[in-house]
């Protein structure tokens, strides 16, 4: 029995401290992108925020104290650690948490096979909690001195979005590499996927780096992702625009020169967010209504069998039906 504690003890841990790397390792990678707006740091795409609600939803609720400590060593990673880095720490680790509270309390389901619950990781997941993290964290930046309160909502929209773009990009696509998919036989399948990756590749790279105004043209493949592919498709390629758009806009290239930080920002998150809603509701929307059409079919096979047990000695005809053939009244 008290081996068994123990063991308990241990995975909790594990799985604690798997989170707090998880959510440091991604953090880093995020501000290998950030922008200083006023002196003060924000990335246009923080990614532990997607890492630290996909935990939540796989592990629950007990996993919070690694998105606190991977939240602490993040910030250690901008600064020295203030009294006033607590609120901020509270604010990453509420953020989340919110989140994952809000989707349960609708039902949501991780599969992600339902209008709604792409529609409520949206709202429920990304746009609402995440404005307790950005609001916490830009007033006590502005508190501390670090940013002037002239640049508050400049700050404020720039923490806002990349919180919430980093659940809208990457939960999905860590969403889908937790459940198990059966790889495609068909070598047709594989030549088209690989079409579409490196159609989405070099479109991106083209459109992010072009001084004519050609962002719309990654729409068409993330629609060809989300039809052909569902989210395991649309998913990757969501990230891998949003990525080479933020490279480009750090850059100050193609669609985003000569333009101010402000106009970059908001073109930067318009961009991403458009990809996102359009790669994961259209996704989910697809999966809800082939989910719809395998059960009518289904119940259409029991229904045959139904009808053909209560009718003795006629053979089962399963479903459809077999075709009669042309009706002999109509010959001539």
């Amino acid at each position: 029995m008290r081996n068994e504690g123990w063991r308990r003890l241990c995975g909790a841990v594990l799985r604690i401290l798997a989170v707090a790397v998880a959510y440091y390792v991604t953090g880093r990678i995020g501000l290998l992108q950030r922008v200083a707006i006023d002196g003060a740091v924000v990335t246009p795409l923080f990614l532990p925020t997607g890492v630290a609600l996909s935990c939540l939803l796989r592990m629950g609720l007990r996993v919070w104290p690694g998105i606190a400590l991977g939240s602490y060593l993040v910030i250690e990673t901008i600064g020295p650690f203030h009294l006033s880095g607590l609120a901020i720490l509270a604010g990453n680790t509420l953020a989340p948490v919110c989140a994952f509270l809000l989707l349960r309390r609708v039902g949501f389901r991780a599969e992600l096979d339902r209008l709604g619950d792409g529609v409520a990781l949206v709202f429920l997941g990304g746009m609402v909690p995440m404005l307790i993290s950005a609001t916490v964290g830009s007033v006590v930046v502005v508190l501390s001195g670090s940013l002037p309160l002239s640049g508050f909502w400049s700050f404020w929209s720039a923490w806002w979005a990349g919180d919430a773009m980093g659940v809208l990009v990457l939960t999905p696509l860590l969403l889908v590499l937790r459940r198990p998919y059966g790889l495609s036989r068909d070598p047709l399948r594989w030549a088209e996927a690989g079409a579409l990756a490196v159609g989405v590749v070099l479109v991106s790279l083209f459109v992010t780096r072009s001084s004519i105004a050609l962002l719309f043209l990654v729409f068409p493949l993330l629609i060809w992702a989300a039809l052909r592919f569902r989210l395991p498709g649309a998913a990757p390629c969501v990230l891998l625009v949003s990525v080479l758009a933020i490279s480009a806009a750090n850059d100050r290239v193609g669609p985003f020169a000569d333009q101010t930080l402000f106009q970059v920002m908001v073109n930067l998150q318009a961009l991403n967010g458009s990809v996102a809603l359009t790669g994961l509701l259209l996704s989910a929307l697809v999966t809800e209504q082939q989910n719809i059409r395998e059960k009518i079919e289904q119940a259409c096979l029991d229904m045959a069998e139904l009808v053909d047990s209560l009718v003795p000695g006629r053979p089962a005809q399963g479903w459809p039906p077999p075709d009669p053939g042309p009706d002999p009244g109509e010959r001539g």
